[in-house]
């Protein structure tokens, strides 16, 4: 019997191409946008999870209030690692990471100098933490000696061959000498270390050695022994705060207690979360690598999900549609004994057979438009065409989702009564028309929904381009790596402000973008109590830096070293930490603070600065100050006249080839580091789009089909109707108007719920947009507008037919 309904299968779909070929494509299209998104919610949810004993690997957490500062932090303290071992036996391995940025390395020996990005200090237990295994070099004495490093095999292979690195030395910065202790692979693309290419032994850090419980620079990953409960274990931790912290806190502020700590609103809370969560549940900063959200994985299932529901409808649609044409059929079959279950058997069979069609056709689609794919997700991924358990899940799915889409029909058609179909009554007898409506409904339903979130995405992603954010980006030019130019920075500023198209210049490792970033407490120096304690960003920069970035001082003036040589102990705030400290930009002038608690570290307020948003916008605007100094600088930042920017960077470029030489000459623009900041918003925004494109063809391509079907069906009736006089332009909006009614209803069932929906997804946003009244309009108009030429097309198609021919068709 499966045999013979192949066979029937095969004949009916080859009989009706145009049907069958709407069938396979919507399936195909819902199917390769179902694989797409799959497979890179299959990437994100499998991060860090290719380490030994992932299950058991969990970080260090920090909530922190201090200063009037809530944070919460993925870096704690240096000597939290040995504490967790020394004090708690469910802890089998500690392991830090210190991220130290960018550094110039070469082969000792050499001229020229390769920048490394990916830089951090480690401990000597990191591969036996991750499990990981050295290319070249000895694992368990690779880190263990100060001044050794070891490296990824794609940094490794810059320098000399890869099988001959061990035991070679390389220079730092033209300053530290290391020796090459180890190769490793390279990290895996979806893990916290894929950014890692160069790790320094831990053991020859000094700050890592240093008992400062106030200070949360260390990434501090631990292991649990088999069978502990990392929630006891969190229960434990909070006694720290007592045991560590508060002793650390009263070299500050003596005879201080735990209760008086708790009582002025302060609070240290440690926690931990898993390894394999860090990349989707983590929410703080600074990660050690750029992680994403769970509800970008919810969105991206449910997009893919909608996909797949959309196709599955489009396919009960077009086929319980078709079902009059095949009446007939069934009334034989049912004349001649078939039982229902063979018929819906057969039916099935045939959903089952498009199904497989479209699956050639998903995976070839996916497979051709996977490299758009890669550059629009910032991802890697591949179809893993040898694995056999995906084509095993793939089958299965595609099997479960023909069987889905053609339950209904199959049911629906075997209820057919075998009398009335075979006296030619199968209109009355068939029905369905209110289900196809309720399904059309669904399917333009989910279409506005997506047309809205699309437009509210960009119209959110317009707003942060063009809100004023309190400081220039445009024609800003930032040259990395100046530290490496040792005493020669301030003459390289010098002379690059020579240029005509310079207007100034500054020094600094800090900037509004992605940059630098320090926290820093300050009491006052009337009232050094705990509760009067502020903690702010704390920015080193020059006397140009103002003007270079654009910033406005509200009160007080600008650093000026050469007339006051007391502003290298001088700072100027921002009208956040103004209103924290309690006072205005005028009177907080010439208050004395003491620097991170240092009694010989007396600091004075000359100017404050209006706030500018110098964090993401999601988050409000925080404390901060400046200071004077660029001994650490790594940035000339250059604010450029309009004109040849070609030309004035070559002749930076010159400048900088004159004075280092050996060193390589990088650079980037402002505006877009900016905007690299919205990345993750971006590419939600151009995945909305695609595939609520996708979306809308899928519909339409149902809605083609309901409409062809609803002509042909309805041929003697535009047949009469012109023959009594009716004119082309009534027929078309007969037929067409029964269509824009569900679509109209689409438009108020859906709206709403989009309002809702992206609502939420703007309260991650400190600075959002009011969802404008537009949104909701073009949304409408677009649904509307594309179900018209939809159907539109196929109304007048039949509106122009010969009446003569209509009526003769049997």
């Amino acid at each position: 019997m499966f045999k013979n309904n192949i066979k029937i299968a095969w004949r009916s779909l080859k009989k009706q191409p145009f049907f069958t070929f709407l069938n396979i494509f919507g399936l195909a299209i819902g199917m390769a946008g179902g694989l797409l998104l799959g497979l890179y919610i299959y990437d994100e949810l499998s991060h860090d999870t290719m380490f030994t004993d992932a299950d058991r690997i969990y970080r260090i957490n920090a909530d922190m209030k201090f200063g009037g500062k809530a944070e919460q932090m993925a870096e704690v303290s240096a000597p939290m690692a040995g504490a967790m071992m020394n004090d708690y036996p469910e802890v089998e391995l500690t392991t830090r990471f210190r991220g130290v940025g960018s550094v110039f390395i070469k082969e000792e020996g050499t001229r020229s100098n390769v920048r490394e990005p990916g830089v951090t200090y480690a401990d000597s237990t990191f591969f036996e933490m991750l499990g990981i295994k050295l290319l070249y070099g000895d694992e368990n004495t690779a880190l263990t000696e100060p001044n050794t490093v070891v490296m990824t095999k794609t940094a490794a292979v810059k320098h000399f061959p890869i099988d001959q690195a061990v035991g070679k030395t390389v220079l730092l910065n033209d300053r530290d000498v290391y020796t090459v202790s180890g190769i490793v692979d390279d990290m895996p693309e979806n893990s916290f270390l894929r950014d890692r290419d160069l790790f320094l032994a831990m053991s020859g850090y000094e700050d890592s050695r240093m008992a400062e419980w106030g200070s949360h620079n260390y990434y501090t990953l631990i292991k649990l022994i088999p069978g502990a409960s990392v929630a006891d274990l969190e229960v434990e931790m909070q006694s720290m705060v007592g045991k560590y912290l508060i002793p650390y806190a009263q070299r500050f502020f003596p005879g201080i207690t735990e209760q008086q700590f708790l009582d002025s609103g302060n609070y240290m809370k440690y926690s931990t979360i898993a390894l394999t969560d860090i990349h989707l549940y983590s929410g703080r900063g600074p990660e050690f690598s750029p992680v994403s959200d769970i509800k970008n994985v919810y969105i991206l299932g449910a997009i893919a999900l909608i996909l797949l529901i959309l196709a599955s409808v489009n396919f009960m649609n077009l086929t319980t549609a078709h079902s009059l044409k095949r009446s007939k059929e069934v009334g034989i079959r049912k004349t001649l004994g078939s039982q229902r279950s063979s018929l819906i058997g057969q039916f099935l069979t045939e959903s089952g057979l498009i199904a497989m069609g479209s699956l050639v056709f998903a995976v070839i689609i996916a497979a051709v438009t996977m490299p758009l794919y890669n550059d629009l997700s910032g991802k890697e991924l591949s179809i893993p065409f040898t694995n056999p358990l995906f084509w095993v899940v793939l089958l299965m799915a595609s099997l479960a989702l023909g069987i889905l889409s053609g339950s209904y029909p199959a049911f629906f058609m075997s209820r057919f009564v075998a009398a009335k179909v075979l006296k030619g009554q199968g209109d009355n007898s068939i029905g369905g028309g209110r289900v196809r409506n309720i399904l059309v409904v669904l399917q333009f339903s989910i279409s506005v929904f997506l047309i809205m979130g699309t437009l509210t995405v960009f119209q959110q992603l317009s707003y942060i381009q063009g809100k004023d954010l309190g400081y220039a980006k445009d024609q800003v030019l930032v040259i990395q790596g100046v530290n490496s130019l040792d005493g020669n920075k301030k003459a390289f500023k010098n002379e690059v402000g020579q240029l005509s198209q310079v207007n100034t210049a500054t020094l600094s490792s800090y900037l509004p973008t992605p940059s630098s970033r320090s926290d820093s407490s300050f009491m006052r120096k009337e009232d050094r109590s705990q509760e009067k304690a502020i903690n702010m960003q704390q920015w080193r920069v020059d006397e140009n830096y103002i003007s270079t970035i654009g910033l406005s001082l509200v009160s007080g003036r600008n650093f000026d070293v050469t007339r006051y040589a007391s502003d290298s102990t001088a700072i100027i705030l921002n009208e956040k930490a103004v209103a924290i400290l309690g006072e205005t930009p005028e009177t907080v002038l010439g208050q004395q603070f003491l620097d991170n608690f240092d009694e010989e570290s007396l600091i004075t307020v000359i100017g404050v600065v209006k706030d500018f948003n110098f964090e993401s916008l999601r988050d409000e605007v925080e404390a901060l100050a400046l200071f004077y100094g660029t001994d650490r600088a790594s940035n000339l930042i250059i604010k450029l006249a309009k004109g040849d920017v070609t030309r004035t960077i070559g002749d930076i470029e010159n400048i900088w080839m004159n004075i280092a030489p050996t060193q390589p000459f990088e650079y980037y623009f402002m505006d877009d580091s900016f905007n690299t900041s919205y990345e993750a918003e971006q590419r939600l925004g151009q995945i909305f789009m695609i595939f609520t494109v996708l979306s809308i063809i899928i519909a339409c391509l149902g809605l083609l089909g309901l409409a062809a079907f609803n002509a042909q069906k309805r041929v003697k009736e535009i047949g009469v109707r012109k023959v009594l006089g009716a004119g082309v332009g009534q027929i078309v909006y007969r037929l067409s108007m029964d269509f824009l009614k569900l679509v109209g209803l689409s438009v108020i069932i859906a709206l709403p719920l989009g309002w809702f929906a992206m609502d939420r997804w703007l309260q991650d946003f400190s600075y959002r947009i009011d969802i404008p009244w537009w949104i909701f309009a073009l949304s409408a108009f677009m649904a509307v507008g594309v179900a018209l030429l939809t159907v539109s097309y196929q109304s007048i198609k039949a509106a122009i037919v010969n009446p003569v021919k209509s009526l003769r068709t049997e």
